[in-house]
C-alpha cells in the first residue's frame, strides 16, 4: 500500500455524530467509535515512524463518566469516549512503530452542528457555557488549536485541552 499511495504524517480523526435521526440506535457508536478505529486500522500501514494520530473530542465526552451532560448529547458523548478508550488502547502499538498519539479534548465550539442542535433541544445552551467557561472558541480558533497538537510536544496523559476544563475537573 505505501508503494501506491505514500505515507502518512498525520491522521486527524474528527468523526462528530449521533444527533441524527432516523440511522440507527447503533449510529452514533458506529459512526465515533467503530469508524474511528476503523480508520486508524487502514492508515496503520501508511503510517511511520515520527508520524502523529490526533484524536478530537468533547470535554463532554472526554469528562462522560465522571461529569453529567445534557441528555440529548449523552449518546454521542458515550460513544466518543468509547471511541477515545479504544485509540487509547493502542497507543502501545502505535509507538512500537514510532506514531505518536494525541486527543484534543474541545468545550463547546461555537458555530459547529452540533452546538446548533443542542442549542436547538436546549435553547441557551451556548450563552450558558459561554457564562461558565468564560468564553467559547470558534471554529477556525479550535482549528488552529488542532493543528498545534498536530506538531507540538505531546502532554503526557496524551490529552491537550481546548477551553476551560475547571468545571469538569471538578466534576461538576
Amino acid at each position: 500500500m505505501r508503494e501506491r499511495w505514500g505515507e502518512l504524517d498525520l491522521l486527524v480523526l474528527n468523526a462528530s455524530g449521533g444527533m441524527e435521526s432516523g440511522l440507527g440506535e447503533d449510529y452514533a457508536m458506529r459512526l465515533n467509535r467503530d469508524a474511528q478505529v476503523n480508520v486508524l486500522d487502514a492508515a496503520l500501514p501508511l503510517l511511520g515512524p515520527g508520524s502523529r494520530v490526533v484524536f478530537v473530542t468533547s470535554h463532554q465526552a472526554h469528562f462522560i463518566e465522571t461529569v453529567a451532560t445534557m441528555p440529548e448529547y449523552e449518546p454521542v458523548a458515550r460513544s466518543k469516549r468509547a471511541g477515545e478508550d479504544a485509540l487509547r488502547a493502542r497507543i502501545p502499538e502505535l509507538e512500537a512503530a514510532g506514531v505518536s498519539f494525541v486527543v484534543v479534548s474541545g468545550d463547546m465550539i461555537e458555530g459547529t452542528i452540533t452546538a446548533t442542535l443542542l442549542e436547538r433541544v436546549n435553547p441557551g445552551a451556548i450563552q450558558s457555557r459561554r457564562e461558565a467557561a468564560g468564553k467559547l472558541y470558534n471554529v477556525s480558533e479550535f482549528a488552529a488549536e488542532v493543528a498545534r497538537a498536530a506538531v507540538e510536544e505531546i502532554p503526557a496523559d496524551h490529552t491537550r485541552y481546548v477551553g476551560d476544563v475547571s468545571d469538569f475537573l471538578a466534576g461538576n
